[in-house]
């Protein structure tokens, strides 16, 4: 008896009809990976929340976000997505290098506190010793500037266990800010800070993917004349940069280092 003929296989015209699924490939450092909408091709040198950044042969970095389908590899569409955590073969330390105490929880403030100049200033001293802070129980606000420092400090009433501490920048011998300090540091009271122009001159240069910060002429104001330099469009997106190129105190510069940590050691001492 002869089979009847039903025609094509209609499930193979529906699983035909299924896009096929980009391959999942883990992240890793020097994976050379393209852009698959601006065409951008670099190597991987850094991982970001939801982003990862590519360095093209010529030096310059870019971050793109990590999305399905969104990178090419040799021509085939990819997703890119984080490396899965190894099991850790020795104790965890934090970003600031100091032994991490894996599910200790977050301390009561302390009535001390650490000030620091601006929001950038707050964001990097989190970004790097966040997870320390925590456990001491300090808190770091941010200030409009130190211009109206000595009125500030007067105001927290700094005593015994209610101690203060400033991180200022540019605080080199002879200017304005060494002036300020030394009108506003007392005994429960230590000011003491950088001598780079702003917090992002903190950071060393190879991790932003520069060669130096620019140097911009007396004057003009810091920040735009280093976009201006950089060919970044404003701030806020040269700060996004800045930002996430810092993964730990390695990113850093010795003297940023040296101030933050004699202030945490001066706020938590008993």
């Amino acid at each position: 008896m002869r089979s009847r003929d039903y025609g094509p296989d209609i499930l193979a015209q529906d699983r035909a009809r299924v896009p096929r699924q980009p391959r999942v490939v883990e992240i890793e450092p020097d994976l050379v990976v393209e852009d698959a909408d601006s065409g951008y091709c670099g190597a991987v040198v850094g991982v970001e929340a939801g982003g990862v950044m590519l360095e093209d042969r010529k030096g310059r970095r870019r971050v793109f976000p990590l999305g399905q389908g969104a990178f090419l590899l040799d021509g085939e569409r990819i997703t890119l997505t984080r490396p899965r955590a190894a099991a850790p073969s020795a104790p965890r330390r934090t970003a600031s290098g100091s032994l991490a105490v894996p599910g200790a929880p977050a301390r009561v403030a302390r009535a001390s506190r650490i000030y620091v100049e601006g929001l950038h200033d707050a964001a990097l001293v989190e970004r790097v010793w966040g997870d320390d802070l925590r456990i001491e129980g300090v808190v770091v606000e941010p200030l409009n500037g130190v211009d109206d420092l000595p009125e500030i400090v007067r105001g927290f009433r700094p005593q015994p266990g209610r101690r203060l501490g400033v991180l200022v920048d540019h605080l080199v011998p002879g200017s304005k800010e060494s002036r300020i300090a030394a009108a506003a540091a007392g005994e429960h009271v230590l000011v003491t800070g950088h001598p780079y122009i702003d917090i992002w001159q903190a950071v060393k240069p190879t991790s932003v993917g520069i060669r130096a910060w620019p140097q911009v002429p007396r004057g003009q104001a810091w920040k735009e004349g280093v976009c201006a330099a950089l060919g970044v469009s404003e701030p806020a997106e040269m700060w996004r940069r800045v930002l996430a190129a810092v993964d730990s105190y390695s990113d850093l510069e010795p003297g940023l280092l040296r101030a933050v940590e004699e202030l945490i050691d001066f706020v938590t001492a008993n």
